[in-house]
Formats: C-alpha cells, structure tokens, sequence
C-alpha cells in the first residue's frame, strides 16, 4: 500500500467532495430543527466525517478505479453524511436524505458544468501555456468558478429554495422517484468517470480522438439533465404535498365554519330575543315614568347595538354579519355593508361562512394595528353584476404588504399556517369557477372575488 497516494486520494478527492457536498447541504439543510448545542454537536459531526471520509480513501485506493468500487464509496459517503446530520438536527432521516439528495444534484450540476467548460478548453488547447504548473492552474480556475457558482446559486435560488423547503412536506411516491433518478445519476456520473478517465491522454478529460471529446461531453449533458430532474421532481413533491395539505386544512376549516355557523346562528337569535324583551321593559316603565327620557334613550341606544340587523337574502351572511359588526362596535372599528346574497344557494353553507368569515377577519387583524381610530375602516360589498356574484373589500392597513404569486404573505413567523386565510378565499372561488385578485396601495387593502352565478359542481 503506498501510504502517500492513500493521503492524496484523501485530499484531493474525498475532502473535496466532501466541502463542496458541504456547502450545498449547508442551504437544504438550514431550515431543519436543530438541536441543543448545535455548533458543538455540528462539529463532532464534521470530526466523525471526515474521520470516516479518510478510513473510506483505503477503500478508494483498492477499488476506487472499479465501476462498482465508485458506486458503492459515494454511496456510502451519502449515507453516512445523512446519518451524521442527525447529530446537530432533531429530524427524522427522510427529510435529511432529501434535502442532501437536492444538495448532491446541485453539486453535480456545478461539477458537470465545469467540465463540460473544462473540456471546451482542453478541445482548443487553452491550457497548453500552463505547462509544469498545470495543477496549480487548474484548481485556482476551478476555486475561482465554484466559487462563481455559490455566488449564482445564492442569488438566483436561494430565496425560492428557503421559501420551499420551510415546510419539510414531501410526497412519498414522488420522492422516491426522486432517490431512484439521483442514484441513477451517481451511477451514470461514476460509469463515464472511470471509463473516460481510461480513455484519456496526457490528463484526465483530454482527448485526442474529437468523437471521445463529444461523447464525453454528452455524457456531461446527460448528466445535468439527470440532475435538473432530480431537482424538478424533489420540488414537485413539496408542491404536491404542500397543496395536498391545504385541501385538507381547507376542507377542516369549511367543517368548522358550518359549526360556528350553527353555534352563531342561536346565540344571535337568542341575543334578539333578549334584546326584544329588555325593549319591551324599557317601554314599559317610560309609560310608568320611572326613568328619565335621557336615561331610557341612552339603554335603548346601547341595546340596539345587539339587535343589528343585516338583510342580505342570506340567513347565513346574515348572521356572520351581525356577528362581526358587535366585535367591530365593541373594538371602534367602523363596518360598513352593503350586500346582496340572494340566489347564493348553489353556494354550500360552510364554504360560504368560511368565505367572507375568512375576508373579514383578514380585514380586522389589519386594522386593529392601526392606532389612528378614523383609519379603522372596513368597507365590504356583495353584488349581481352580469351573471357574475362580486366580492369586494377594502381597508387600510400599517407597514408594507408583500405579495407572492398574487397573494399578500403573511408578517408571522409561523408561515405554514398563518397567511392561508387568502389562500382558502381562492381556493373556494376557484371550486365555484370563479378568481380572487388582491392589491395593496397607499396603506390601502384591496381584494376582490368573482364568482360565476351559474356554476354547476
């Protein structure tokens, strides 16, 4: 055993892979739970690695040259990285797999770039002025375009990546297709490796025949396409997965509403009728002349408050309505209403609860924030225009609205719950054939819902 190739396979190909799998994981793997001391549990986890990494460069220098040796090694290497990181993160192992399988596609697409640009050179005989320093060269330009890479990968991706990956939701079977098509990539990546490197004259990757030089870079190709796959499909499962989720939350939430509707609906019914029958006493003793007209006056204004009345043609607007004027009276937030509801049947009694239940507490929680009582302003509308049903609601808000796919995002830090109130709005004006559209300007909140009157489910 020559102990010094053992240490350069060490250093130049295990530790490199290793840092640069590194960097990328360092992106997937951020918005995992972490655990108690984690920069000390992060550390014995980079010792146990590399540890490993050098016990695997023994493995590397006896079969490493060998199809399945490849094969094997940078699967071992995968896994054992996957099971370290469950030292520093308190996940379960399907999430850490997944996000180090989108790290390694990311790695390979800027490896497999590289030398595809690499090879562009070598075809032209760019490097020949490099002569005994070759190495030297080609690592600094090499650094320099991973380096280049991190740098666009940060910029273009990295946002959309966080935004994504925050909900650690996965659709099983597409994620394992996912698997399937990265360790068909690893092994397509190792095949062309070993067999080109044989192939190659003077250095690795330099070719005399012009057909070898193609084929290679078809390869290379090939295994970028293979890569953007696996990239595809990994967030193919989240979407899925994630959309699959807010159906369920949705449905849940429509469930609940048609029971707060029912609870709703008797406790307004039963705050008129005791508001009717305190009338009918205040009524009673202002014939007796035991209370001053003022006084009386006063009592009468303040029941009223309880004894709202909204005709919209809908008893279930209708109660949502005067459920939420009372909280607006008792909070100074003006409400103003202006509704038309009839031939709403075709509309089932949940989704229309959560509908506007949803469109008003959106607007409540807006204009709470704001301490000026004047701007503490909701105006709602409901109107027949055109076979159409109309939806509009404005009010004003503090701060600044930010928009994502046509939707405000939500200011909480809990983002997988909060900030799905708007979602559910177009969810069910989409199931009834309809759209919802939202604008924010000048501290003004706009949203407007259409619905097709006709629609049949």
């Amino acid at each position: 055993m020559d102990i010094i190739q053992v240490l350069n396979i060490f250093r130049m190909i295990i530790v490199e892979f290793l840092v640069e799998l590194s960097i990328f994981a360092g992106f997937f793997l951020y918005n995992l739970k972490k655990r108690n001391h984690f920069v000390l549990r992060l550390i014995i986890a980079f010792v146990l690695l590399f540890a490993i990494g050098f016990g695997t460069s023994f493995i590397y220098y006896y079969c490493g040259n060998e199809f399945w040796g490849r094969i094997l090694i940078y699967f071992f290497l995968f896994f054992a990285y996957a099971l370290l990181a469950l030292i520093p993160f308190e996940e379960k192992i399907i999430p850490v797999i997944f996000s180090l399988g989108l790290a390694y596609a990311i790695q390979n697409i800027m490896y497999k770039s590289w030398l595809i640009f690499y090879g562009i050179g070598e075809n032209h005989g760019w490097y020949q002025s490099w002569g005994e320093n070759f190495d030297i060269f080609y690592h600094l330009v090499y650094y320099a375009y991973l380096a280049l890479f991190i740098a666009a990968f940060i910029f273009v991706f990295l946002k959309v990546l966080k935004k994504r990956l925050r909900s650690r939701s996965f659709n099983n079977k597409l994620l394992l297709i996912t698997l399937l098509c990265l360790a068909t990539t690893v092994i397509l990546c190792s095949l062309q490796d070993i067999y080109f490197a044989k192939l190659s004259t003077i250095r690795e990757n330099h070719f005399d025949n012009l057909s070898l030089y193609v084929l290679r870079s078809s390869g290379n190709m090939l295994s970028l396409l293979s890569c953007f796959l696996v990239l595809y499909l990994g967030f193919k499962s989240i979407s899925v997965n994630e959309l699959s989720q807010e159906v369920e939350y949705l449905k849940e939430t429509i469930r609940q509403s048609a029971k707060q509707y029912e609870i709703s609906k008797d406790t307004i019914e039963m705050i008129n009728v005791k508001c009717h029958d305190i009338k009918y006493r205040i009524d009673s003793l202002a014939k007796k002349g035991n209370a001053t007209p003022e006084a009386l006056k006063s009592l009468e204004n303040s029941i009223n408050i309880y004894d709202s009345k909204f005709e919209t043609g809908n008893q279930v607007l209708n109660t949502l309505l005067r459920e939420k004027s009372l909280y607006c009276e008792q909070n100074q937030i003006s409400f103003s209403c202006l509704a038309d509801a009839t031939n709403f049947d075709f509309i089932e009694l949940g989704d229309l609860y959560c509908l506007f239940g949803n469109l008003i507490d959106n607007a409540l929680e807006a204009v709470k924030k704001i301490d000026e009582v004047e701007k503490r302003v909701i105006s709602l509308s409901v109107r027949k225009k055109g076979g159409f049903i109309i939806i509009e609601e404005e009010n004003y808000y503090n701060g600044k609205l930010e928009f994502s796919d046509g939707l405000p995002i939500t200011t909480k830090e809990d983002k997988n719950f909060h900030g799905f109130g708007v979602k559910s709005l177009r969810l069910i004006a989409r199931h009834y054939g309809g759209e919802l559209s939202a604008t924010a300007q000048n501290n003004i909140y706009k949203l407007s819902i259409i619905i097709p009157i006709e629609t049949t489910k």
